[in-house]
């Protein structure tokens, strides 16, 4: 059967469907429709799902969560992402799986007029191995969520 559905609906489907148990996010546009979507769907699985006091603090919780035995996951956008850097490398460094989701915004949302939104997928640098998994087909991102 065919449903139609949206990209955020399909990261978490996946999540939840590959054993996603934590969850920890900040409001932050177009992210925050999966910090809703898990709030909800994650404590009917047994799972917990928290909003972070800012981005930092909730890359913070998925890796001690990780640590502590779940699987986690975050959501952010841009910005977002750019705080994240530095427990990403603390993640590298300590070999901690850990699924970040960068929902990548369609344009300029920061007053660049001329500045695309595909900066995201070269923000990192490139100084230590990161698997990345991008898809611009919704059914495909739900796959690659759950591999």
């Amino acid at each position: 059967m065919r449903e139609f559905t949206d990209g955020s609906t399909a990261i978490v489907r996946g999540a939840l469907d590959a054993g996603c148990t934590f969850f920890a996010g900040y409001p932050i546009t177009p992210a925050s429709a999966i910090l809703m979507q898990m709030m909800r769907e994650l404590p009917k699985v047994d799972g917990v799902a928290v909003q972070g006091e800012d981005e930092i603090a909730s890359i913070g919780m998925c890796i001690g969560a990780t640590l502590a035995g779940a699987r986690a996951m975050t959501a952010t956008s841009g910005p977002g992402l750019s705080l994240y850097s530095e427990n990403i490398g603390l993640a590298i460094i300590g070999e901690v799986p850990l699924v970040i989701v960068d929902v990548q915004r369609l344009g300029p949302a920061t007053g660049g007029a001329t500045t695309v939104g595909q900066g995201d997928c070269s923000s990192r640098g490139g100084e230590r191995p990161e698997a990345t998994r991008s898809s611009r087909w919704r059914r495909r991102r739900w796959r690659n969520v759950i591999r």
